[in-house]
């Protein structure tokens, strides 16, 4: 038995080495506390915190004389970790399989989900092309045939195109702008009234303060000539003051754009046409947004009115605007 030393005789390292064993123990039997209360869970292919107890150095205090024990150990087995269970071993094994296995699915199934939306994509463009193929059939095969030109009294398009007459003549299929196809043979076909010799009487200027026009008028509605003057009144319409509807027409976006901001009027704002004479005063009663055929808005009325046309939207023009105003004093 070797010589029992108290504490006193010990060096620092011995000291330190006796504390590290207490440590220890008492980690080791926190361990197996926890162990016992199932507050400890076992890894596959991890060796247990205290599986190498039996094998550690002990140090003991003696207690009868209050000295110190050291007794040598060998420290843990070599062979303690590789003679682990086989068992849980394999099934660490199986488990990296498995779990390389799910990763190598999920991205087969991602890169199936990215496949399937592009697919998707394909055929639904492939099935909108086919639609506009047969919706370009189907309205060939049903479009009337161009009439032959007939001779015509009065125009029957609203006038303000912004595409003008190329030499002197209404522009051919292509060139027409928003004029109708069908409808070219009459346009071509329609000689305007000659222009009236000028009189008192006559408008000669209009006004419209909420929207800044300040021009002047001239006779023929339809002749691009006149209209890129101003205003121009549609020629055999009433006049100023007079029971009947003032016509006039103006570009909006060519030729100064006298009348770009038609469609910004709003019922209650003046319009103010003047003759040599004397300034009449409409008043905006209603607008309406019509195709170019819609020539109705030109037609007399039995009280006096004035109606205003440009084309619209702007810079598109495919559609008219029409502002209907009611003489209010005179």
């Amino acid at each position: 038995m070797s010589k029992k030393r108290s504490v006193d005789e010990l060096s620092i390292q011995e000291l330190e080495q006796l504390l590290y064993r207490k440590k220890r123990e008492q980690r080791n039997h926190r361990l197996r506390r926890l162990r016992a209360d199932g507050r400890v869970v076992d890894i596959f292919g991890s060796p247990s915190p205290d599986n190498t107890l039996s094998q550690s150095k002990v140090m003991t205090i003696g207690m009868p004389y209050g000295g110190v024990h050291a007794a040598d150990d060998d420290g843990p087995d070599p062979n303690a970790l590789a003679n682990k269970n086989p068992e849980n071993s394999s099934h660490a094994t199986w488990r990296r399989l498995a779990n390389k296995a799910l990763l190598l699915i999920e991205a087969a199934a991602i890169v199936g989900l990215i496949a399937v939306g592009i697919s998707m994509w394909i055929t639904r463009t492939e099935l909108n092309q086919e639609l506009a193929q047969v919706l370009r059939s189907e309205s060939q095969s049903l479009a009337l045939p161009t009439p032959k030109a007939t001779p015509v009294i009065d125009v029957v398009v609203l006038p303000g195109g912004h595409k003008p007459p190329i030499d002197g003549r209404i522009p051919e299929p292509g060139e027409a702008g928003d004029i109708p196809e069908h409808l070219l043979p009459v346009i071509n076909a329609y000689k305007p009234p000659p222009i009236p010799s000028p009189s008192p009487e006559q408008a000669r200027r209009i006004q419209i303060p909420a929207i800044g026009v300040d021009s002047p008028i001239v006779q023929g509605m339809y002749d691009w000539e006149q209209l890129k003057k101003g205003v121009a009144q549609r020629i055999g319409s009433a006049g100023p003051g007079e029971a009947g509807n003032v016509a006039l027409a103006g570009h909006n976006d060519i030729y100064g754009e006298v009348f770009r901001y038609l469609d910004q009027l709003t019922p209650g704002d003046e319009i103010i046409v003047s003759t040599q004479r004397k300034s009449y005063t409409y008043v905006v009663r209603d607008s309406k947004v019509v195709e170019p055929t819609d020539v109705w808005v030109l037609e007399p009325t039995e009280f006096a009115s004035a109606t205003l046309v440009s084309c619209y939207p702007y810079r598109v023009n495919t559609k008219r605007i029409a502002v209907f105003a009611d003489l209010v004093s005179s």
